[in-house]
């Protein structure tokens, strides 16, 4: 009876002949007592299972979302910190001391200064630059600038921005360049911006107005436009700030003084330093003269009479305050160009004066003293001078595509006032083979150095 009931209640559901004949049948009813029991045991614990299944699918929903909500909240920094020290278990010092310095970033940012100090602390004690190692793996590179737009016209112009397309635009013909490039740095905010990743501080994060006051030292008081010119062909930025009325208006001043006129004839203060003549300063002008004289006859040989080609150099220097050098040597310009260098010249041949500049003609008047030593009157030496100034006037003329850069001879005289009292004047005639003009040339040792700025 009990092999029976054993029987049928292990195979309780399974056999269907358990349940035939009495004894079969109170086994049965005991096989069923036990079958429910079984059931309900199993029924209990599916849905515990179920419960737990769904509790633990809805905690690791929530802790996902919570991850993301971290990962969103925490700066990219931090983010990548955290997932360098979680991908190295056993990282170097540096990762350590990144990971304690970020933990103090994020304790700070939770308002709990103490704690932040604790780790900024122990991250210094580490690596003592660690903020700073932590700062340039920070930055991020510069998005690429290389973005090709095409107009409608199917020209291809080379733009970061949608504000630069207008810059291609060539329906707008009346506008002014100049005008849409200080639009388009007005919207940036920036004068340029580096190519490559710099780890010093980048000319674009200046100021303007410590840009211009470096302009100034470009151009300095020596009147180097050149330089600033070259300086706008970096880029749009450079552009503009080379364009500033206030540079160009110092420049026309120091040039033809303060009633240089105003802007009536010109559009603007760079238009009229370049259309107006005037003088260059960033180098010398060059005159070079040779002709031929005659010699005398030789004793052996009265037939022969020899000729000399007879050939020097008439150097002249300005300087923008009213000086002028001149200088006249047979020596090459290589080796006399750096006599006038100087505002206070060394070489005893080398002439001192001032000049004048009214619309296109020049004048200059230069001053030379001569020392003699005449012993006279109860034996003793009195030193007597002989003074000459000489008066040069010269017209500024245009060359093909060199500006302003001959000087041609307009009138040469010589006033000679000697030790005894006596003045006498010479005027020359200006032959063309005995005066040729002067040509301007660039010395590139004289604007190498500013000592003072344009002001």
């Amino acid at each position: 009876m009990s092999n029976v009931s054993i029987a049928c209640g292990s195979d309780v559901g399974v056999t269907p002949g358990c349940g035939d004949g009495d004894s079969g049948g109170g086994g049965g009813g005991g096989g069923g007592i036990t079958g429910d029991s079984l059931d309900g045991e199993d029924q209990d614990d599916s849905s515990s299972q179920c419960n737990a299944d769904e509790i633990g699918d809805a905690l690791a929903s929530f802790r996902e979302q919570w991850q993301r909500e971290l990962v969103e909240a925490t700066p990219i920094t931090c983010r990548t910190v955290a997932h360098d020290c979680r991908e190295n278990e056993e990282f170097t010092v540096e990762g350590k001391a990144k990971c304690l310095f970020m933990k103090g970033v994020e304790n700070e940012q939770a308002g709990k200064l103490y704690e932040a100090i604790q780790f900024y602390r122990k991250a210094v004690q580490l690596v003592p630059d660690i903020e700073f190692k932590l700062y340039e793996s920070s930055k991020q590179r510069p998005p690429e600038r290389n973005i090709v737009l095409e107009n409608n016209e199917g020209e291809v112009c080379d733009n970061e921005t949608e504000e630069t397309q207008e810059l291609c635009d060539d329906n707008d013909d009346d506008a002014d360049m100049l005008i849409r490039l200080q639009r388009y740095v007005n919207k940036t905010r920036s004068v340029c911006c580096p190519n490559h990743e710099q780890k010093g501080t980048h000319i674009s994060e200046l100021p303007m107005e410590i840009i211009f006051y470096i302009l100034r030292w470009v151009v300095s008081s020596e009147l180097d436009l050149r330089s600033l010119e070259m300086y706008s062909e970096v880029c749009r930025g450079f552009y503009v700030c080379a364009r500033d009325p206030e540079i160009w208006r110092l420049a026309c001043v120091r040039v033809w003084g303060l009633n240089c006129g105003g802007l009536s004839v010109y559009g603007s203060w760079r238009e009229m330093f370049i259309s107006r003549p005037k003088l260059h300063f960033n180098g010398c002008y060059i005159s070079k003269t040779t002709y031929l004289r005659n010699g005398e006859n030789s004793f052996q040989d009265q037939f022969y009479r020899p000729w000399h080609i007879v050939e020097y150099y008439r150097y002249l220097r300005f300087f923008p305050e009213g000086k002028v050098l001149m200088l006249t040597t047979p020596d090459d310009p290589l080796s006399s160009l750096g006599h006038l260098r100087s505002r206070s010249p060394r070489h005893q041949a080398t002439l001192v004066g001032h000049y004048r500049l009214r619309d296109e003609r020049v004048t200059i008047a230069l001053h030379r003293q001569e020392t003699h030593q005449h012993s006279k009157m109860r034996s003793r030496r009195q030193n007597n001078k002989d003074e000459q100034t000489f008066h040069l006037e010269l017209k500024i003329v245009t060359y093909k595509s060199r500006v302003h850069a001959q000087l041609v001879w307009a009138g040469y005289s010589v006033l000679s006032h000697n030790w005894v009292g006596q003045e006498t004047t010479t005027t020359f005639e200006l032959a063309p083979g005995r005066f040729p003009p002067f040509w301007f040339s660039r010395v590139k040792s004289y604007t190498s150095e500013s000592e003072v700025p344009l002001m």
